[in-house]
């Protein structure tokens, strides 16, 4: 009777013991993909922030190139703007991405940018003339909006 009585256990427990080892299948299973699901989705968002901040790094560096020379009192306040920008970039954390603030410093930095190609930052100036030409002839001119890169964000 015993003999029997651990046949219908067996049967009965069958189900138990499939499902406990179907479940534990499927979350190493779940488990590995998540990873490489993870993986492929950090790298992607990874390089579209990278290229971002080197759009914005690049921009901000020409600018301050061509403010530099042919600098004026005028042009003060963009350099600042221009120079703060810079060292925000700098600072970014590329190799940390468990910062904390990541999101919030990748905020600031946009939001210097649109301070640095703001339209009233002071533009009715912001024209940098044609160095080539000392004598005032050329008519090639520059202005911030113009180089402005075209950032998908």
């Amino acid at each position: 009777m015993a003999d029997s009585q651990d046949m219908f256990d067996a049967i009965v427990m069958a189900d138990e013991r499939f499902h406990g080892e179907g479940y534990q299948e499927g979350y190493e299973e779940g488990s590995s993909l998540g990873m490489i699901e993870g993986r492929q989705y950090g790298t992607l968002h990874g390089a579209k922030i990278g290229s971002e901040i080197g759009c914005y790094q690049g921009f901000a560096l020409v600018w301050k190139c061509l403010l530099r020379s042919c600098a004026s009192e005028k042009d003060s306040r963009k350099m600042k703007v221009l120079e703060s920008l810079i060292g925000m970039i700098q600072k970014f954390p590329y190799d940390d991405p468990t910062y904390n603030k990541l999101h919030e410093d990748l905020d600031k930095i946009r939001g210097k940018f649109k301070q640095a190609t703001f339209p009233g930052m002071d533009h009715s100036d912001g024209k940098l003339t044609d160095q080539l030409s000392k004598d005032g002839t050329s008519s090639r001119e520059l202005t911030f909006l113009q180089v402005i890169p075209v950032v998908q964000l």
